[in-house]
């Protein structure tokens, strides 16, 4: 077991690895926890996910004894933030520490793996390692506790539900949902449960797995906090000095010696947790070439109770000052504790809990964030601050004087913050806080706001009153205007009028401001007052009800305005066709088997390409990137790069052997950009370097001048004002569209944007490039759903032939699509670096690098018109499609051709004309990613069925049902539809979600309430399974037999979490007939099985499965003779005997999809295999003044087939809702005019975290559907659910109906995708959004555009 002890003397730092014992002397103050353990010590567990604490994938357990406490405490901490140097007299224990499959596993890395909570698996070490950290400071947590632990966690693949559900059951109540929610049974059957399901019997579903199984967790077993650390931390302390390369880190250990070294350094900065310096230091450039750490000093640890509030040091962490207040409102009356309520319910939002474990109060303050959650509260409330230097100490009190200008406080530079004072409230007084921000848990607001009012005596008249909002201004501010019109004022709805007239002039914001969302911004000024003003209106009818004078309370219907955001813990139902019993208990195929390395990656054991051990002479590599979106390049400076220590090599276009032209299928881009550069991001050139802090900080001293061109083109509107398109335009048409319009009675036009995606797969690019010095071999280990495209593409750039370069990847750490053609982008860079230094060479990109070289999701805009009758059937059909390509053509024809395929999603339009344009634009090049332009197709038809239902004030389900294909149709591209299973899908899928009555409920409940409302829909899915690329529908095999019996089974899919090796291992296993334990996947690699196609179109499981059962006949056939003289032998016997007859025990698979083949010319051919197909009904509830939304049930029914593996299936039909969702409600791309990507890491761009699953979530995979076109009649299953998602938008948009109609607005609206809180409450058009009207287009230049 792995247990990091870190103890410290002077300027060394020594530390215990079981009883290796390392001393560190003058430890570099640059370098992280992360850096440290990966690099140094080879404990590659703990991963690198962002760099910024934003993901989680590094968590770990830091143990130490907190002597201002007399207690051991045990924390989740980023260690991608923590410095080496903090780390003074502290326990670290990392994922490998705590077990492993080798030795004996921990409990919370088995539930994991076994409750199916891993898919990747690169997330996995940092929540096992957040759930660990709960354990030992609370053995039996509350679900609540889980769901606070994970607000730091991300997890691109699972979608949460199963990792909560795995470790639910560490609870309290052990694993019980108490029945919530769930119509069917109790949740311990983990769906064994019986349904009535297509009119069948009576049909038990089998559990995913058994509880039962699981190892109990007991505490007595834990590692103990060393002694010797306990004995060093009570001891005297010393002051800590540490000299790096540019930094010097002082930790003193008084007072007095932090005040003289502040006046010696006066613009040294302070750092407690790093989660701000780190921030700035790695992502904005900057160096502060002296730190003090002053986190032990015991005056900025102080809590104490005062006459007027508690007074918390500086150096107080932000889970300590939650457990304070908590402690604080349990015991004092609740009219004295409001503002600590206040803070509490900011803390509750405030980042993740590994942030808040390490993040002091006074970093909070002195940051002078104008988006701080905190500060608006601790303004509003009039908080006093204690400052001091070297010669003086003051009192200040946090008013709009504290922050003169951006990121400023008037603290002289000698000068620290030694404490806060939190003030207690009083009676008649009533405080609230408030933060808005894109997704509830670990996010940065838009809005914060605190506010403060105090009542005469005895009455509602305001006597004084304070608010503060953030993200309004530069600074912190009050609204001391409109507080002063407030004064004396009865708090009523004159005063309501009167306020919100004056904060929309008062708050006010260029149409230009930063952060953009500028009419959002105002109008949640003016709904957090009202909300403020409600929650105190009910107060005070209460309070002086009891006094015995009366006031308005507040109208029943406007209630949950005050309700606080709660999060109810999730619950889940999981519905699948068991297998019956067979003969053979080794055929696995139709069972829910874990993941097969599951276990792996709950340990850290599981090997991803950064995780090879460094080779000796190894080299890293930083990518030189363009500043400037359309530019040529005039010159380049690398004289001060060449100057930094450790640097080897500066490469660009002039260092490739072979050709530097580039593009996964039209050769239209360079490795290198040469004279011009056609986006911000483009890659210039590439800096090697010794470590990749010296490779980074040289790379970001090249200096290059550009020549600026125009137009720079970055939107769709720009591309089309323009003529900026890419050839073929594509059209497809079937009817006579003309003539439909013209028998229809009604027509609308309508048009839909749908924002890009990042992929977002936890492990960023990586390449490992190995030069074998001789014959110009390469041998490349890369992250990459394409091994055989990089494998030619690094050829090319070498000048070799493509036997010369192999290509190997062991597992990716997601993919998504983003991996299958961009990853060759940074291979190539890898490889060229590799040959011209002759060393290797490594790169793994940093998250804000890959997310701004690697381009995402195709953004679309679609404009239609459609004809209709009175009764919603809809007669005809002109689509036109638009989608941003960015700079190169990459696989965006494909894309564009798919979401013409996918136009008419499930419904039958006689009369359809579709076209398409690809976007030539100066962004990134985008490409593939989950469903490959499917869903925009889709969701343009949902769009115009949504309009049509609100034009006919018809029922929407109606409408669809109406209009949906029948079995026997033919789409568009005149395919016609077979084994069509889409009316059954839907049947039940109204069954499971009780839709009826659902819709009763949620309709009384919209005439119940104004300011929230709830919608519903239910949304089918199409999806042709098939590479529309015909040659690209074929799959190899290699099966080796050894003479012991064991199977090494190649083939040439990737690993990227979706399970295509176990399912491989499954129909391998079936087919030979023996134990999966026999069979073994090392790798996927360019010289076992050739010319392979990218693992992607959710083909693998097909193509690769018959390939790999190709092959394992032909062993059989073999072997048959063998069998035949030995018919009572076993497989080692058989392969024994074979052996020594000689008998070829290796064997080739190969398998091509027969009879596919479209032309778009002719409009025939078929152009899928099949299709997959799915329903889901979602339950949402919206804000109506703030926008935000709750998904408060989803129900979803998949086909695929006859499963080969329900919990892998179930899990990918989960994930892929998740990543839907986080498409059509969270995720948004943000891009300057010029086209800088702003959002560029999970600080700004947000993923759904887990608390953004539906609070109940029901699966079921259709029954007796088996499909004849796939192996052992399977479907494909890794894009169709994706687009289910669109369920839980047009529900949004189904209660943005109906709050339009309690402002008068009826009839079809325009909602663009992501359906984002700023969109839902413009939508939800009221007296409020009348005060702030958007400026005119055209009038001013937006921070950022649509694209």
């Amino acid at each position: 077991m792995f247990c990091i002890f870190f103890a410290s003397i002077a300027n060394k730092m020594f530390s215990i690895i079981n009883t290796l014992q390392i001393t560190e002397k003058n430890a570099e103050p640059e370098i992280t926890l992360l850096t440290y353990l990966r690099r140094s010590l080879g404990l590659t567990g703990t991963k690198l996910g962002c760099a910024e604490g934003g993901c989680g994938a590094c968590t770990l357990m830091v143990s130490k004894y907190h002597p201002h406490q007399n207690r051991i405490i045990h924390h989740a901490v980023n260690a991608c933030l923590a410095p080496l140097c903090s780390l003074h007299h502290c326990a670290v224990t990392t994922v490998e520490g705590i077990g492993s499959v080798a030795s004996k596993l921990h409990p919370v890395q088995e539930r994991i793996a076994k409750a199916h909570g891993s898919q990747c698996g690169f997330c996995t070490p940092g929540i096992v390692m957040s759930m660990y950290a709960l354990l030992r400071s609370n053995p039996q947590p509350s679900m609540h506790d889980i769901q606070e632990a994970f607000q730091g966690n991300l997890c691109r693949c699972t979608g949460y539900r199963p990792i909560l559900e795995g470790y639910r059951t560490f609870t309290k109540d052990g694993g019980c949902c108490g029945g919530k929610g769930q119509t069917n049974g109790c949740c311990m059957t983990n769906g064994c449960i019986e349904e009535h399901v297509n009119d069948n019997s009576m049909l038990p579903a089998q559990k995913l797995y058994d509880q039962s199984e699981f190892m109990p967790l007991d505490p007595t077993q834990e590692i103990i906090f060393p002694p010797e650390l306990m004995s060093l931390s009570i001891q005297p302390q010393r002051e800590l000095r540490f000299v790096g390369e540019r930094v010097l880190w002082i930790q003193p250990c008084s007072l007095k010696e932090l005040l003289e070294l502040k006046a010696t350094y006066p613009n040294a900065k302070l750092v407690v947790g790093n989660t701000e310096v780190g921030i700035e230091m790695k992502f904005k450039n900057l160096l502060y070439p002296v730190i003090l750490a002053p986190a032990y000093i015991p005056e900025l640890n102080i809590i104490q109770h005062t006459q007027d509030g508690i007074e918390v040091g500086a150096s107080v962490t932000l889970t300590v000052l939650g457990d304070v207040l908590r402690a604080a409102v349990k015991k004092l009356p609740t009219h004295q504790t409001e503002v600590f309520e206040a803070v509490l319910e900011q803390l509750r939002w405030f980042a993740g809990q590994q942030i808040r474990n390490v993040a002091a109060v006074g970093g909070n303050i002195m940051t002078a964030s104008p988006i701080s959650d905190l500060n608006p509260v601790f303004m509003a409330a009039g908080c006093k601050l204690t400052v001091m230097s070297k010669g003086e100490k003051r009192v200040l009190e946090m008013d709009d004087k504290f922050f003169p200008g951006y990121r400023k406080t008037v603290l002289k530079s000698e000068e620290i913050l030694l404490s806060i004072e939190i003030p207690y409230t009083r009676k008649g007084q009533y405080f609230s806080a408030f933060k808005q921000s894109p997704r509830k848990e670990d996010d940065i607001a838009i809005v914060t706001s605190g506010m403060n009012v105090l009542f005469k005596e005895k009455s509602n008249i305001v006597q004084s009153i304070r608010i503060s909002y953030g993200g309004m201004a530069p600074v912190t501010v009050l609204a001391t205007a409109t507080c002063n019109r407030l004064l004396n004022r009865q708090w009523n709805e004159e005063l309501l009028e009167q306020a919100c007239t004056s904060l929309a002039e008062e708050m006010s914001l260029s149409p230009s401001a930063p952060g953009g969302m500028v009419t959002y911004r105002r109008t949640l000024t003016i709904s957090l007052f009202y909300k403020f003003f409600l929650t105190v209106q009910h107060k005070l009818a209460l309070d002086l009800g009891m006094e015995g004078v009366t006031v308005e309370d507040v109208r029943p219907e406007y209630a949950t305005a005050t309700e606080l955001f709660q999060l109810d813990s999730p619950s889940g139902v999981q519905l699948y066709q068991a297998v019956p019993p067979g003969d053979n208990s080794d055929d696995v195929v139709g069972h829910p088997i874990m993941h097969l390395s599951a276990l792996k990656h709950a340990t850290g054991e599981a090997i991803y390409c950064d995780d090879i051990p460094c080779y000796e002479n190894e080299l890293r590599l930083a990518l030189v990137t363009s500043t400037k979106a359309h530019a040529l390049i005039k010159s380049i400076d690398t004289s001060d790069a060449m100057e930094v220590p450790g640097v080897v090599a500066f490469i660009s276009a002039k260092d490739i052997p072979g050709s530097n032209l580039t593009g996964p299928v039209f050769n239209d881009e360079t490795v290198f950009a040469d004279d011009k550069v056609t986006c911000v991001g483009h890659i210039v050139g590439a800096i090697v370097a010794d470590t990749q802090a010296h490779a980074q900080r040289a790379a970001k001293a090249v200096k290059i001048s550009y020549e600026e061109l125009h137009p720079v083109i970055v939107t769709i509107q720009d591309a089309i004002a323009n003529k900026s398109f890419y050839q073929p335009v594509r059209s497809m048409e079937r009817g006579d569209v003309a003539q439909g319009f013209k028998d229809s009675d009604h027509i609308l036009h309508g048009k839909m944007h749908i924002g890009g995606q990042e992929q977002f797969y936890l492990e960023t690019n990586c390449t490992v490039a190995v030069p074998r010095g001789e014959d110009g071999e390469m041998e490349l280990f890369v992250s990459t759903q394409a091994a055989s495209k990089t494998q030619a593409l690094v050829a090319k750039a070498l000048g070799v032939p493509a036997n010369r370069v192999v290509c190997r990847v062991k597992r990716m750490g997601g993919g998504f699509g983003g991996k299958e053609s961009r990853s060759t982008i940074l291979s190539t860079v890898v490889a060229v670096a590799a040959y011209t230094t002759k060393r290797p060479v490594r790169c793994m990109l940093d998250r804000d690098e890959d997310m701004l070289v690697t381009g995402g999701r195709h953004p679309f805009f679609g404009h239609y018109k459609v004809g209709y009758m009175n009764n919603g059937r809809v007669n005809a059909l002109d689509v036109t499609l638009y989608s941003n390509a960015g700079n190169s053509m990459d696989l965006s024809l494909s894309i564009l051709e798919r979401a013409l395929f996918h136009m008419d999603n499930s419904y039958n339009i006689p009369n359809i004309h579709g076209t398409g344009y690809i976007c030539k634009t100066n962004l990134p090049s985008n490409s593939a990613f989950r469903g490959f332009g499917g869903p925009q197709g889709m969701m343009i038809a949902e769009s115009w069925m949504s309009d049509v239902a609100l034009s006919c004030g018809l029922p929407a389900e109606e409408v669809r049902r109406m209009n949906m294909y029948k079995e026997g149709d033919f789409t568009p591209f005149n395919q016609r539809l077979d084994q069509f299973t889409i009316d059954l899908c839907w049947e039940e899928c109204m069954q499971l979600s009780d839709f009826n009555m659902r819709k009763e409920a949620v309709e009384q409940y919209n005439r119940q309430h104004r300011w929230t409302k709830r919608g519903l829909a239910i949304i089918p899915t199409k999806f042709g399974i098939s590479y529309t690329a015909v040659f690209l529908n074929q799959a190899g095999a290699l099966v080796h037999v050894y003479s012991d019996g064991s199977v090494l089974l190649t083939h040439g899919g990737t690993e990227m979490g979706q399970g295509l090796h176990t399912k491989m291992v499954q129909v391998a296993s079936k087919t030979l007939g023996i134990p999966c334990s026999k069979i073994h996947i090392t790798e996927t690699s360019t010289n076992t099985v050739p010319n392979t196609s990218p693992t992607a179109a959710s083909v693998s499981s097909d193509l690769n499965g018959m390939a790999v059962y190709n092959a394992c006949q032909t062993l059989l056939q073999r072997l048959q003779p063998c069998i035949d003289k030995n018919p009572k032998g076993c497989w080692e016997d058989w392969v024994k005997a074979a052996y020594f007859d000689r008998v070829n025990l290796s064997a080739n698979g190969f398998y091509k999809t027969p009879d596919l083949g479209y032309d778009f010319n002719t409009n025939s051919g078929r152009a899928f295999n099949y299709f997959s197909y799915g329903v889901a009904v979602s339950e949402v509830e919206i804000d109506c003044l703030t926008g935000s939304h709750k998904n408060l049930h989803t129900s979803i029914v998949m086909d695929v087939g006859k499963s080969l593996n329900p919990a892998l299936d179930i899990g990918q039909v989960e994930g892929g809702f998740m990543q839907g969702l986080g498409l059509f409600t969270l995720e948004e791309l943000r891009y300057s005019p010029d086209g800088y990507l702003y959002t560029r890491g999970p600080g700004m761009y947000k993923i759904p975290s887990f608390g953004d699953i539906p609070i109940e979530l029901k699966v079921s995979l259709l029954r007796d559907a088996p499909n004849e076109k796939a192996i052992f009649s399977s479907k494909a299953v890794g894009e169709p659910p994706l687009f289910l998602a669109a369920s839980v938008f047009y529900a949004i948009k189904d209660a943005i109906t109906v709050a339009r109609a309690e402002s008068g607005l009826t009839g079809p609206f325009r909602l663009d995708s992501p359906a984002t809180p700023e969109r839902i409450r413009n939508a939800c058009e009221d007296k409020f959004t009348k005060l702030c009207p958007p400026a005119d287009p055209g009038t001013f230049t937006p921070w950022a555009v649509q694209v």
